[in-house]
C-alpha cells in the first residue's frame, strides 16, 4: 500500500469526519467531538479538593451533580493562567462520568469533513500524542482534534475515588 493510501487510512481509523466544539488554550485552539459534550458552563465557584495534583481545580455542585473539574492548560503542561470572564468549563460524558474541562474560551462548533483531516505529527518516541486523533484545517488554520477520553483517562479514576 503506497504510504499515502496509509496515511488517509489512519487519518479514519484515528478521527472522523463530524461535528467538533472548538476552544481555546493560550494561543492554540483544540477540538472535540460534540457528541460527548454535555453543556458548556460559566466558570462558578469551584471547591478544592486536598492532595490532588494541581491540575484538578477541586469540584463543582452542578444541579445536585458533583463534578470534578481539570484545568485543561495546567494537564497540558501550560502555564497557569488566570481565569477570566471568558473561562468555561465544558462539561463531558468520559466513560459513563461526569467531568469538567476548565478552558480559555470556546470558540464554535465546527463541522470538519474528512479530507480536511490530517493524521497527527509524529514527535519521536518520548513525546507522547496518543490523545491527539489528528489535526483539523480550517482555511489556514489548524485546530489540534482531541480524544478527550484520553486526555482523562486516568482522571476520571482519581475522581471516582474523590467521590466515593
Amino acid at each position: 500500500m503506497p504510504s499515502n493510501e496509509k496515511s488517509n487510512t489512519m487519518v479514519q481509523a484515528l478521527a472522523k469526519e463530524g461535528k467538533y466544539l472548538t476552544f481555546a488554550l493560550g494561543h492554540e485552539e483544540y477540538g472535540l467531538e460534540i457528541l460527548g459534550v454535555r453543556e458548556i458552563i460559566g466558570l462558578m465557584e469551584i471547591t478544592a479538593v486536598p492532595q490532588v495534583p494541581d491540575y484538578v481545580k477541586g469540584v463543582i455542585n452542578l444541579r445536585g451533580k458533583v463534578i470534578p473539574v481539570i484545568d485543561l492548560r495546567l494537564k497540558f503542561g501550560m502555564p497557569k493562567h488566570d481565569y477570566t470572564n471568558e473561562t468555561c468549563i465544558i462539561v463531558l460524558n468520559v466513560n459513563n462520568s461526569l467531568m469538567g474541562i476548565a478552558v480559555d474560551r470556546v470558540c464554535e462548533v465546527l463541522d470538519i469533513s474528512q479530507d480536511n483531516i490530517e493524521p497527527a505529527p509524529s514527535f519521536g518516541n518520548k513525546v507522547h500524542t496518543d490523545f491527539i486523533t489528528g489535526m483539523g484545517k480550517i482555511g489556514d488554520k489548524v485546530k489540534i482534534l482531541l480524544d478527550i477520553d484520553k486526555v482523562l483517562t486516568e482522571d476520571v479514576s482519581l475522581a471516582a475515588e474523590l467521590l466515593a
